[in-house]
């Protein structure tokens, strides 16, 4: 028989997890809406004056910075508050505030970065009040998630010991991040213009994309089961993520050429992960719901891992460094892969809910707009690497791609607002509604 707590659980689990979706959307839509602005002062350079103190050069800092500490930050709030059991018993009504709480702080940094405020330091813009507020936005989210843990206490008392230490292990890192963040984004430390760093080498590269396959290997633990008869694919996928740690180690930091061969072979060998992580993958229960975006996320890895290495070779590097070539892949990195991530991982929460990003107009809006933009940026890139001029002197050729760029940031604009749009439906009418299916349960 459902006590009054099972019967409320189902409905504040929803509420929690619809609620970080749709301040994540809200976050996304406001970021593409900054980015077609650029996208026109850009095509328009003699705009500029009408806006003022607020030019492009101030509009790219609120972009980038809510892409990242907005669309693709709030949404993992969700999968945390899943995880420590936030989105469910006493502390699930304190869910909400918390995530009003981290809007409120990047709004004060939107209106940091608009009057000229920064660090200087890319995605660590926080300085003056900004840099205060942040990290007390994510010291109220480590509260929440601790006093989660300590009032679920005796409900895992069955859970697992490594469970259970994982989840400690992780409180105890997210307890270092707001100071961290803090520090980090401070005058005294990792000057903004270091000069004893060199340029990118391929033990840097991949060292970063090796942390970026970590996560990718830790996630579905949080997420979903495993399926029978997965082990010795688990144990490969862990297994090649140490060798080329090691290898990565062997390599040592020291600044490189990206020409010699040591450099690009290792970073060639990123490319043994194309048919691995979609076996990994494949080895946990996933919703049916997640099926579309899955395939998505996993076609953009290796869509990354392919241009990643490509971009590196001798002679490609050198035409595309400082171009908008390496703009359009950051997208394959941002708008692509990450993305397409972070919309599967909140499927896979919301469950019969994830049909929210499920449209197919928005679907192939946003993916097929994301094609064209990296697209538009390659030939633009390579454009300009035969003459920096290209992108400065405005001309047809010009004038065209980014005209063209600036259809596809209407289109990703019109995509993630029909994402919020169907969120804001599900969050207006969630409690009535896992109430009654609860009854019903009960009865």
């Amino acid at each position: 028989m459902l006590t009054r707590d099972d019967i409320a659980a189902p409905c504040d689990k929803s509420l929690a997890v619809v609620s970080a979706a749709w301040h994540g959307l809200f976050w996304l839509v406001f970021a593409n809406g900054v980015g077609t602005l650029l996208a026109v002062l850009l095509l328009v350079p003699a705009l500029n004056p009408i806006l003022g103190e607020w030019t492009y050069g101030r509009w790219i800092m609120v972009h980038m910075n809510i892409m990242l500490y907005g669309w693709t930050s709030l949404p993992l709030v969700g999968f945390l508050f899943r995880v420590y059991g936030a989105d469910r018993g006493a502390v699930a009504p304190w869910c909400r505030p918390i995530l009003w709480v981290w809007s409120a702080a990047l709004a004060v940094g939107v209106c940091s970065w608009l009057s000229g405020h920064s660090s200087g330091k890319l995605f660590l813009d926080w300085s003056g009040y900004a840099r205060v507020f942040f990290p007390v936005a994510l010291a109220a989210l480590w509260l929440l998630l601790l006093a989660a843990l300590v009032r679920n206490r005796n409900h895992a008392s069955n859970a697992h010991l490594a469970t259970k230490a994982a989840k400690l292990a992780g409180l105890f890192i997210l307890a270092m991040v707001p100071f961290l963040l803090y520090h980090s984004a401070g005058p005294d430390f990792y000057p903004a213009v270091n000069p004893d760093t060199g340029g990118p080498t391929g033990a840097s590269q991949l060292e970063s994309s090796l942390g970026i396959v970590a996560v990718m290997l830790v996630l579905p633990f949080g997420l979903a089961h495993r399926n029978p008869a997965s082990r010795r694919i688990l144990l490969t996928a862990w297994f090649v993520l140490i060798a080329e740690s090691v290898l990565c180690v062997m390599l040592g930091t020291s600044d490189i050429s990206h020409r010699v061969p040591a450099q690009y072979l290792s970073l060639g060998t990123l490319l043994v992960w194309l048919p691995l992580m979609p076996a990994y993958y494949c080895a946990f229960a996933w919703h049916p719901e997640t099926r579309r975006w899955r395939g998505a996320f996993l076609w953009w890895w290796s869509a990354l891992v392919v241009t990643g290495w490509i971009f590196f070779l001798p002679g490609v590097l050198d035409r595309f460094k400082f171009t908008d070539g390496l703009v359009g892949h950051s997208f394959v990195a941002m708008a692509g892969f990450t993305s397409s991530l972070i919309i599967f991982v909140s499927i896979q929460l919301l469950g019969q809910h994830g049909w929210i990003f499920n449209r197919s107009r928005s679907f192939y809006a946003w993916n097929l707009s994301v094609i064209a933009y990296i697209l538009i940026m390659t030939v633009a890139g390579w454009r300009e690497g035969f003459d920096p001029a290209f992108t400065i002197v405005p001309g047809p050729a010009r004038n065209l791609l980014y005209s063209l760029r600036l259809v596809t940031g209407i289109l990703m604009l019109l995509a993630s607002l029909d994402w919020l749009v169907d969120a804001s439906t599900v969050l207006r009418r969630p409690s009535s509604q896992f109430t009654h299916q609860a009854q019903e349960k009960a009865a």
